[in-house]
């Protein structure tokens, strides 16, 4: 019997929550015990609907109201953090709805860290950021952006990846039209002017307040380097057709060589044929012995010639 009031009792003060509903009537809230057992059958904790009423019915914030917290937490949103926002938001000055504030916070963002971050500027760092002026030299820059939320653009907007890269576009566009290097370490600024006037922030969920350049380093002469690689490329361009050109040569030593030797064989040819042409015409009477005695002193006579006519040698001349 007395454990079966004691589980009545557990049940009942479960589904009637008499303590909440006593708490939100001395708080300003009007909520009914029927209510309270409704969302204990809807599966929605009545604790933090109630809570999130009266918070917001001591920071004066009238336009919430029950359905819609509890539709919110069922679309699986997070109340008490909608209504945070919705509460500091109002203690700043800052226009934001209710409907605003749980489309930002059903879009996966913490909606109450927005409105802290539309309060208090965040600095993002930059990473090391590479970049080349006309002049060839590097230069690797790092900055440092300040940014607040931008509560109407917080549904939709790019994230603080794209912010990032697009202020690392805009140093490194800023840098390359540099004629020297030495302009960017004198005015520093001038990046961040630069930067800031092509309108990075648009269509992000911020807003770039500043840009400031933190450091800048002096990297590797990249221009001397491309020079010292074309130099050398060209350079290995000029062996491979001298090369070229030498095989060519050789080539046409060679052919000209087989050609030479080609027209030595044939003139060998040529006068091996001669002693038979020759015996030949003995046999057919067409060549007599005086006709043979004048060739052979014509020949003589031309080895003779030949010979007085060919350059003496050292050797001879030591003789003589």
């Amino acid at each position: 019997m007395a454990v079966g009031i004691v589980i009545f009792a557990i049940v009942f003060f479960y589904y009637v929550p008499i303590v909440l509903w006593f708490s939100a009537i001395v708080s300003g809230v009007h909520v009914s015990l029927l209510q309270l057992m409704l969302m204990r059958i809807r599966k929605v904790p009545p604790s933090i609907i109630v809570q999130a009423m009266i918070e917001a019915h001591k920071a004066g914030i009238t336009q919430i109201r029950r359905d819609e917290l509890e539709a919110h937490f069922l679309a699986g949103g997070h109340v008490r953090n909608v209504v945070h926002a919705l509460v500091s938001a109002n203690k700043a000055n800052i226009n934001l709805s209710f409907q605003m504030a749980t489309a930002i916070d059903l879009a996966g963002r913490d909606v109450f860290q927005a409105v802290q971050m539309s309060v208090n500027p965040k600095v993002i760092d930059t990473p090391p950021v590479t970049a080349v002026a006309k002049d060839g030299i590097q230069l690797i820059a790092k900055a440092r952006v300040t940014v607040r939320a931008n509560i109407k653009q917080l549904v939709g907007g790019a994230g603080e990846e794209t912010v990032l890269a697009r202020v690392g576009e805009g140093i490194v566009s800023s840098i390359g039209s540099s004629d020297s290097h030495k302009t960017v370490l004198e005015n520093p600024d001038s990046i961040s002017k630069v930067v800031l006037e092509k309108g990075l922030d648009a269509g992000t969920a911020f807003e770039i307040l500043s840009i400031d350049i933190a450091d800048i380093d002096i990297g590797k002469n990249i221009g001397a380097g491309l020079q010292i690689d074309q130099a050398e490329a060209d350079k290995n361009i000029a062996q491979a057709k001298a090369e070229e050109r030498r095989a060519m040569a050789v080539a046409l030593e060679q052919e000209m060589k087989a050609k030479a030797q080609e027209a030595r064989a044939k003139v060998i040819e040529a006068e091996a044929e001669v002693p038979r042409a020759m015996a030949e015409a003995f046999r057919n009477g067409n060549l007599g012995i005086m006709d043979y005695v004048r060739y052979k002193n014509m020949e003589a006579d031309t080895a003779m010639r030949q010979s007085i006519a060919k350059p003496q040698t050292s050797s001879a001349k030591e003789k003589k």
